[in-house]
């Protein structure tokens, strides 16, 4: 419980380490943002195709690993239906985007629903190693994703130190979920095998939805494809390493 507990702290807090830079960056280019969102793309891709799948289908069998993933999938789906969430607005001059910054902090919140859920069920999982290492990838790729969301309230004319404030805020959702993960992983048996498919399939919808099409929605795709590739690399590195 305690690994756990601080293992979500870290990741979570890398989203607000990660939006630290925004205090001194006066902006950054389409092409650097659509790296870093490709780049946090292979990074997530690796973790949950490389450890959270193998973990499930090791646990368990096919039929549990569909269930999760299946479910993962659908959840996250009605989720962004349902609840507001920000296409950011593709142009190569600026980044300006019109919804209001309350769009913005609401779906990034979403967006890390799944990320906490995923260290909490990886804690769960008996495998010490496994906890440790999706709690590292989440806070790897925590980071751009705080300097993103930071950069996107200050283009909404919010203030660098509060755009930091809550970027920072908006990781802790995090701690949260991966609590919850952990208890109902940790008292239910045979949870385990469906939290960490589910969270797999939660992961790779945000991946394929969100991310691959924002990194390559305005012409950097070239980069984007490479920066992919180097964080899948990255991570299996990290996975190699645990």
């Amino acid at each position: 419980m305690q690994e756990a507990i601080i293992g979500s702290v870290l990741s979570a807090m890398a989203t607000g380490l990660g939006a630290v830079p925004i205090l001194f960056f006066k902006g950054v280019t389409h092409r650097w943002r659509d790296i870093l969102l490709a780049y946090t793309a292979g990074i997530m891709m690796a973790a949950s195709t490389f450890s959270l799948i193998p973990e499930a289908l090791g646990s368990s069998n096919l039929y549990v690993l569909t269930v999760g993933l299946l479910l993962g999938t659908f959840v996250l789906n009605f989720l962004e239906k349902y609840i507001p969430h920000i296409d950011l607005e593709h142009t190569k001059y600026n980044l300006k985007i019109e919804q209001k910054a309350i769009l913005i902090i609401t779906a990034i919140t979403l967006h890390n629903l799944p990320e906490g859920l995923s260290v909490g069920v990886s804690y769960a999982s008996g495998d010490d190693s496994l906890g440790g290492l999706i709690a590292f990838a989440i806070g790897l790729q925590n980071a751009p994703e705080g300097f993103l969301v930071a950069l996107f309230l200050v283009n909404q004319n919010i203030s660098k130190w509060k755009a930091l404030l809550i970027a920072t805020l908006t990781g802790t959702v995090e701690i949260f979920t991966a609590l919850i993960g952990y208890l109902l992983s940790a008292s239910v048996d045979g949870l385990v095998p469906y939290g960490l498919s589910f969270a797999a399939g939660a992961m790779l919808f945000i991946i394929y939805k969100e991310l691959i099409p924002e990194s390559h929605g305005d012409g950097n795709e070239r980069y984007s494809t490479y920066a992919f590739i180097l964080g899948l690399i990255t991570m299996l590195f990290m996975i190699n390493a645990f």
